[in-house]
């Protein structure tokens, strides 16, 4: 390292910059004010909480991509998302980093954690900072990778957090994740969705003890709705491209299926078994789409839920 960096011109230049970085961060927490949105880095322990995180392997050093830094271990309050300054009272650290930048060593690399595709500094904040108003692309860290089923973008929304959130419970509660984990990802556009969901397997779980005596953990039950429920709702709804170019989601679209099922049962409970195919029938019908022949030929079962 530097002997003195603050001996150094580019300390000096480093101030410099640091006035504009933090000047740029006021504008744009200003500006997120007035479009009703926050950019702030995203706090590692809260999301660590939120999916559930707990298996870590190390991964080695890595170069790793700045724009996919969404967030730190300690220090999500003191910089934006953008790795901007907020603290005036950051000048001498960030400018000694510049410094350091522009040494023959240059800055040791940081240490993070990886989660999904996007990454959480546990040490090298300022390092992250400089870099980025440096103009550079990538920064070399030791990575830590803590795995997820959970698909994670960088400037997710809350809402979208919120649906990672709750299908990482919903994961959490079924352990889909081990007992089937070639599993079709579940996207529901609102998060109530996974609890709708949880609610089909508690009746499974429930048919399957009570009525047919068998001793299933829930789990196992879950197991059972991804592969007689789920799973078959999916395949005939991607066998006859019934959300092509369409908005909403294979799972959005199981779910309407399911209370539809669920709304004939209730009006003609003395009628014939209502299956899957003849949910999506109806489906296509309100939304006057051409019923394919092969659908109307479908002999798939009853959904086992009682």
């Amino acid at each position: 390292m530097l002997d003195d960096p603050t001996s150094s011109s580019y300390f000096a230049e480093g101030r410099e910059h640091f006035g504009k970085a933090h000047s740029r961060a006021f504008f744009s927490q200003f500006l997120d004010l007035l479009r009703g949105k926050s950019l702030e880095l995203l706090s590692f322990d809260d999301v660590k909480d939120m999916l559930d995180l707990r298996q870590q392997s190390y991964r080695g050093l890595q170069d790793v991509p700045l724009d996919r830094i969404v967030g730190s271990v300690g220090r999500s309050k003191d910089f934006t998302r953008r790795f901007l300054p907020k603290n005036s009272n950051m000048s001498e650290r960030w400018s000694r980093i510049y410094a350091l930048f522009h040494s023959l060593e240059g800055p040791p690399p940081i240490e993070c954690y990886l989660v999904d595709d996007v990454y959480f500094v546990r040490d090298g904040n300022h390092r992250v900072s400089v870099a980025r108003q440096l103009g550079f692309k990538t920064i070399q860290a030791y990575v830590t990778e803590l795995a997820t089923p959970i698909d994670i973008e960088p400037d997710m929304t809350q809402a979208q957090w919120d649906a990672a959130t709750a299908y990482a419970h919903f994961l959490h509660m079924t352990e889909l994740s081990e007992t089937r984990p070639q599993q079709v990802p579940i996207t529901v556009t609102e998060p109530g969705g996974y609890q709708i969901m949880l609610e089909h397997i508690r009746l499974l779980h429930r048919v399957r003890n009570h009525c047919d005596k068998v001793d299933l953990s829930f789990s196992e039950a879950a197991a059972e709705w991804y592969d007689n429920v789920y799973r078959p709702a999916i395949t005939l709804i991607r066998k006859y491209h019934v959300l092509d170019g369409k908005s909403g989601t294979e799972a959005d679209l199981y779910l309407w299926m399911m209370e539809h099922l669920r709304q004939l049962h209730e009006e003609y409970e003395d009628g014939p078994p209502q299956r899957l195919s003849d949910a999506l029938v109806d489906y296509l019908t309100s939304k006057k789409i051409p019923i394919p022949k092969g659908l109307m030929l479908e002999n798939d079962a009853q959904p086992p839920l009682g």
